[in-house]
């Protein structure tokens, strides 16, 4: 059977760890969302941070080239050769202006449709290596088809579509220099007549790329609005024979999305920037989830850290508070051993005080009780005095705390015997043979005050002399003699005289083996002083 203290502590402890792992269960599912949730937001931050930082880009050289068409065509006075070349000389120094300081502008360039003049063909700059634009031979429209898009595309396709537009990386012709270009169409009096348009290092789009990263391995990567990888950190599209297509999902319509790549499990955002291509974020789902667990391992850690705690702390709650009821316990095993003299310590206002309070006036109760009961069981009805089981319980005793290794006792036994009980009974009757005893009784009490007296028998009684009365033994002895004769001499009732006969041994540890020797030689010694018809003291 448990005690109460494993009981509680096991409940307590069950209690507090089932709180705990539903506490934990729910915290790991909340760092698991909250984690989920956030690497979602920071990857749609970066992508939101790189649209922003590329469209910026992208729209400064829209405004631009947007600005200098406009310009063209509100300078434009005529289309003959000398309006067109003086013209030529107007749009060449405002874009020199506007142009000349942008370090990330590889070429711009103002190129007229061969279908309006083959003299005048326009102008092309190029800045290669940083150092300024320098004027660059252009490229010889009149080579090509300009109905054909597929085709000197930068030319073509505004051509063909009559807006501005970007177009995708491309080589140069002249150049052999991978390029992003914008480019728009230029008219007068809705005529076109020629393309103004700046071209853009591929390597400058692609360092704004690789600035967007999250996590070890994440990364973005940007694709067309057909799914054809534009450029990718990780691999070298430039020099495939065919462009790569991104993963299966990228091209729906939510901007959160889960796939897999060469094996791996990732976790991308997309975006559109203004140049009709899609800026992509993404990062392993692996490092995703390492971020959620560390802190869901820590947040277990903390959890058995704090369970080992309170385990202690309700230990030793449980022990001081189950220590008390270990007392009682203890306590009742005493009183069940017939011991009823305990201590108990605690002093609790309590429940616990409050039992340990009343238990120790129950136990209280019960040794008076007890004490009364023994008295009654060990006393003589008719003297009062302590009975023949009595002595015998003393002489138990006593022979204890002789057998005890270095046990010694100093003391002497006292043995009376009523000579004319039976006399007394058989002529005045036994109501009067017991005032005769009672006389005898309170005799013996009064000589012997410091001894504890017995009724042994019907006319025998005993006392055992300790300590002042052993000292005085003999003077008490006399005493007693002395008490009897005066009691017979006196002229009163044959009931009322004292006659008795004593017998004393002192115990010697020689010759006395046990204390029922001493006792039978007090008797023996009595029986001498009874026959011999004599009072004076026996020889012990």
């Amino acid at each position: 059977m448990h005690s109460i203290r494993t009981k509680i502590t096991v409940m307590t402890v069950s209690v507090i760890v089932i709180a705990m792992a539903v506490a934990a269960l729910f915290g790991v599912t909340a760092i698991r969302s909250i984690g989920n949730r956030n690497a979602e937001q920071m990857l749609l931050l970066l992508c939101e941070k790189g649209q922003k930082d590329l469209d910026y880009y992208f729209r400064e050289v829209e405004r631009t080239v947007t600005m200098a068409a406009a310009y063209v065509e509100s300078d434009l006075d005529g289309l003959e050769d000398e309006q067109l070349l003086a013209h030529l000389e107007r749009v060449d120094d405002m874009l020199k202006k506007m142009i000349n300081n942008n370090r990330d502008i590889l070429t711009y360039y103002y190129r007229f449709d061969p279908a309006v003049t083959r003299t005048v063909s326009g102008f092309w700059y190029v800045n290669m290596d940083g150092e300024g634009f320098t004027r660059h031979e252009p490229t010889d429209i009149t080579l090509y088809d300009t109905e054909d898009t597929s085709a000197l595309v930068w030319f073509t396709v505004p051509k063909a579509t009559g807006e501005g537009v970007w177009l995708p990386p491309y080589i140069t012709d002249n150049l052999d220099v991978r390029v992003l270009s914008y480019n728009v169409p230029v008219y007068y009096k809705g005529q076109f007549i020629g393309v103004i348009g700046i071209e853009l290092d591929y390597t400058m789009m692609a360092e704004e790329v690789n600035n967007i990263a999250l996590f070890e391995n994440g990364y973005a990567f940007l694709n067309d609005a057909e799914g054809k990888i534009i450029y990718h950190p990780r691999m070298d599209v430039t020099t495939m024979d065919t462009q790569p297509t991104v993963p299966k999902g990228l091209l729906g319509s939510s901007s959160l999305v889960r796939y897999s790549f060469d094996g791996v499990e990732k976790e991308g955002v997309w975006l559109p920037l203004s140049n009709g291509m899609r800026l992509n974020v993404t990062v392993p789902v692996k490092e995703i989830n390492a971020e959620w667990q560390h802190w869901s391992n820590q947040t277990i850690l903390s959890f058995v850290i704090l369970l080992v705690v309170f385990a202690v702390l309700i230990t030793a709650f449980v022990e001081q508070l189950t220590r008390p009821l270990h007392e009682l316990r203890q306590a009742a095993e005493q009183i069940n051993e017939g011991n009823y003299d305990i201590d108990l310590k605690y002093r609790g206002k309590d429940e616990i005080g409050v039992l340990t309070h009343t238990f120790k006036a129950v136990t209280a109760n019960l040794k008076t009780y007890i004490s009364d009961l023994n008295d009654l069981a060990y006393a003589d009805a008719l003297t009062s005095l302590h009975n023949k089981g009595a002595f015998d319980i003393l002489v138990r005793d006593m022979q204890t705390q002789l057998d005890k290794p270095g046990g010694s006792l100093a003391f002497a036994v006292c043995i009376f015997d009523c000579n004319c009980l039976k006399q007394v009974n058989d002529r005045n009757g036994h109501d009067k043979g017991d005032i005769y005893l009672k006389e005898t009784a309170q005799i013996i009490c009064e000589v012997f005050d410091h001894s504890p007296v017995f009724r042994i028998g019907g006319d025998e009684f005993a006392t055992m002399l300790m300590d002042r009365d052993y000292e005085k033994r003999d003077e008490l002895l006399k005493l007693f003699d002395e008490r009897c004769r005066i009691k017979r001499a006196q002229e009163t009732a044959a009931w009322e005289k004292v006659d008795v006969a004593r017998g004393m041994a002192v115990y010697d540890p020689r010759e006395d083996s046990s204390i029922n020797d001493v006792v039978r030689r007090a008797d023996k010694n009595m029986y001498e002083n009874k026959w011999s018809g004599k009072h004076a003291q026996a020889e012990g």
